[in-house]
């Protein structure tokens, strides 16, 4: 299973937002801190805005902040916002799917897969939340 650079920054964020409760933050900070696309990262957050999961705060001290407790941040329902599609192989398409058993077995280890993203919060994702916002904090320097 690969998952897309978008669910990557999409998490990254969230962490970042995470570690970083008890202020705004903008998406320059952020993208400067992973050292990624500012502009990718802007598309990112406007979707995680859309979903409830970020709101953002207008304005020349503005910036973004989770929209909800860590603790209530399910890791798995963020990776089923941010993916399009889950198809590993094309078996629609395919002259042996009638008679092949890799698509039951293909969707099983997806859903495994989906089961134990479930079973994760961003703040359980978080660890220590002093020591990653100590993190941002060196790199910020």
């Amino acid at each position: 299973m690969r998952l897309t650079r978008y669910t990557d920054y999409a998490m990254r964020v969230l962490l970042y937002l995470g570690a970083r409760q008890d202020r705004l933050c903008s998406i320059s900070e952020i993208a400067q801190a992973y050292d990624i696309s500012q502009n990718h990262l802007m598309k990112v957050v406007s979707d995680l805005v859309g979903a409830g999961y970020v709101e953002s705060v207008r304005g020349r001290s503005g910036g973004v902040r989770l929209a909800k407790p860590p603790a209530e941040i399910n890791v798995g329902a963020v990776v089923r916002h941010t993916e399009d599609g889950f198809d590993l192989v094309d078996c629609a398409s395919c002259v042996i799917a009638p008679a092949c058993g890799l698509t039951g077995a293909l969707n099983q280890a997806l859903g495994a897969f989906m089961k134990v993203l479930d079973g994760y919060t961003l703040e359980s994702l978080m660890g220590r939340r002093v020591d990653m916002s100590d993190i941002f904090e060196r790199i910020g320097r």
